[in-house]
């Protein structure tokens, strides 16, 4: 199986070790062990039941305890409906190898996470971008989505909040995809790991599978709940697809750490008090970075709706790596290119790590681009 190099990965494994100030991290500021501990009001207890715990591979699909408090997520889902994977990044590769094959036809919301594109295309899928545009707020237009739907469209696929734009499609939109895909038999798969960041409201929104019993959501620890070091996520799905995803995952996963299960299933318990704690990071981060866009000569975005990112597009005439590999060197800020994601001239930004990071990056970020004009 041949697969396009991961332009994001690539990148973040090249430079995230060697900046001083990281507004390319895409997760709400993570959480020490001790942090956990407090907010959910344990304390060292939890070591204590750890310490008992027996290293062995344990329940396969995740422990019952955990796919419990998974569906707790959801509006109408128990246990048997979720299905433990090894992060979000996991979730999403085996919830494609048991949707697509050679031949099938995909339609993937773009700019997205990679994966959306890659793995179909690795898989022997034709995928039809559908690309997003500032003009519409990185929504789509579903005018355009019903002329790229075809009898064999199998699979319609997006990242809901955006990712990078922090776009946020609300409901209606989301039911028209569902209702377009159902016409053709499509099932419709949502990445919705930064959901719980919305910025309006209680921070939720609702998920896909709310909405649609056919349809199949993935997610995980690492963004809104700041855990992406427990390296877990989920599939939730109808029966037959988690059967489908079932057969790969023995290939890949057997299981999930004891560890990772015991402790993400401790935060999902106590999903309310780590969902405030990044509503209130990424509220007050949010805040400065739009002020800081205001004042910004020669940048411009759409503010995000929710998640942890944003695109800011530049008015300097130079190619998005070249411009930030400049940028760390001569800062040490990084960025993210907008070209290493499909979207040339822009640069993604993370505005959810450590405040001090926002406030410390961005008046070099500003200096930066004075001195290149």
């Amino acid at each position: 199986m041949k697969i396009e190099p991961f332009g994001v990965e690539i990148w973040m494994n090249a430079y995230e070790t060697r900046c001083t100030c990281n507004l390319a991290e895409t997760c709400v500021a993570a959480m020490t062990l001790s942090e956990l501990l407090s907010l959910t009001g344990r304390n060292g207890d939890v070591l204590s039941d750890l310490r008992d715990t027996p290293l062995s591979y344990g329940a396969i699909e995740g422990s019952e305890r955990l796919r419990r408090a998974i569906a707790a997520l959801y509006a109408d889902r128990s246990a048997e409906d979720i299905m433990v994977c090894h992060g979000t990044i996991g979730a999403n590769d085996l919830a494609w190898r048991a949707l697509v094959g050679p031949g099938d036809h995909v339609i993937s919301l773009t700019p997205t996470y990679q994966q959306h594109v890659s793995i179909p295309e690795s898989l022997g899928a034709e995928v039809s971008p559908l690309i997003l545009r500032p003009e519409n707020g990185y929504l789509p237009d579903l005018d355009e989505l019903r002329t790229l739907i075809r009898p064999d469209t199998k699979v319609i696929a997006f990242t809901n909040p955006n990712n990078p734009s922090g776009s946020l499609m609300p409901t209606d939109m989301l039911q028209a995809i569902i209702d377009a895909a159902d016409a053709v038999g499509a099932t419709v798969l949502a990445d919705e790991v930064y959901r719980g960041t919305a910025q309006d409201g209680d921070g939720q929104s609702p998920s896909i599978v709310d909405l649609s019993p056919r349809a199949v959501a993935t997610a995980g620890m690492s963004k809104a709940f700041s855990l992406a070091g427990l390296r877990l996520g989920w599939i939730t799905a109808p029966r037959a697809v988690l059967d489908a995803v079932s057969h790969h995952r023995d290939y890949t996963t057997i299981s999930v750490g004891m560890v990772d299960d015991h402790l993400a299933a401790l935060a999902l318990e106590n999903a309310d008090r780590i969902l405030a704690r990044s509503t209130s990071i990424t509220r007050e981060n949010l805040a400065i970075l739009a002020d800081w866009v205001a004042a910004e000569p020669g940048i411009s975005w759409v503010r995000p709706a929710a998640g942890t990112t944003a695109l800011l597009h530049y008015d300097l005439d130079m190619p998005s790596e070249e411009l930030c590999r400049d940028l760390l060197e001569r800062t040490g800020v990084l960025l993210t290119p907008g070209g290493v994601m499909g979207a040339e001239g822009t640069l993604r930004i993370g505005f959810a790590n450590r405040t001090q990071d926002l406030r410390d990056g961005l008046p070099l970020l500003s200096e930066f681009l004075r001195a290149k004009r």
